[in-house]
């Protein structure tokens, strides 16, 4: 299983959300780019940025993340990325995929037809919330459910399927692994992790289930619960033993 270090950018600096709040923001103090050189430096081949100006429907940090991705690091991006333009953008700045949300439950169709313009560069996140579906950053309900869009998701070709279970986004209080192996199974993709995660056993445990292809560790990091170097050895012996 992968690690994926996260980076959420907020007006340039790095936060993390709670259940995706803007009014329960922290603000680390940190500059992204001397984070995303950490991670690096740690090991991490691949790191997952979110947008979060963009994704509130303000102005996109586009310098910030085109610095960002410049280098070698295999960068997946999310936050405001709503349609085709978007998208290119996004991969032409230097971004290895993509990561997007709310399309995949409002307009399947306009999905597939990112997905089939830029095949294995675009992995849908289906973002839930006691097994429902959330869409606009997370504050309405969807109104297709889980099997649906899983449904037409199957067949696509996307890397992977981002699942975040919405009530333990930022909590520190451990995955929702049944969660992520169920929306893997329904979707007949890999599944990213996100959510909740928050010691190296919770790592160790993801990485026995097949359909986890790897975890999205954020708040776990800033707040020193662990370290990268400990994160990847955990996600190297849970997948092994």
């Amino acid at each position: 299983m992968q690690l994926i270090p996260a980076i959420d950018l907020r007006h340039g600096e790095v936060v993390r959300l709670t259940q995706g709040d803007d009014d329960r923001r922290r603000s680390y103090g940190l500059d992204p780019r001397q984070v995303l050189q950490q991670y690096v430096e740690a090991g991490a081949e691949r790191v997952h940025i979110v947008d979060l100006d963009a994704a509130f429907g303000e102005t996109p940090q586009r310098q910030l993340i085109t610095e960002l991705a410049a280098g070698d690091t295999r960068i997946e991006l999310g936050g405001g990325l709503h349609d085709l333009d978007a998208v290119d953008w996004a991969l032409r700045a230097g971004c290895e995929r993509v990561v997007l949300g709310s399309i995949v439950a409002r307009d399947g169709d306009a999905f597939q037809r990112i997905v089939e313009a830029f095949p294995g560069r675009v992995v849908p996140a289906l973002e839930l919330a006691r097994g429902k579906l959330r869409i606009a950053g997370w504050k309405e309900a969807a109104r297709t459910s889980l099997d649906e869009v899983a449904a037409r998701l199957r067949g696509l070709e996307c890397p992977a399927v981002l699942v975040t279970d919405v009530e333990r986004d930022g909590t520190l209080e451990g995955p929702n692994l049944e969660l992520v192996r169920r929306v893997a199974e329904l979707t007949g993709m890999p599944a990213l992790l996100s959510g909740g995660t928050r010691s190296l056993d919770d790592l160790r445990a993801a990485a026995r289930v097949p359909e986890i292809a790897g975890a999205i560790v954020g708040k776990a990091l800033y707040e020193g619960l662990f370290t990268v170097a400990e994160a990847l050895a955990a996600c190297a012996v849970g997948s092994t033993s």
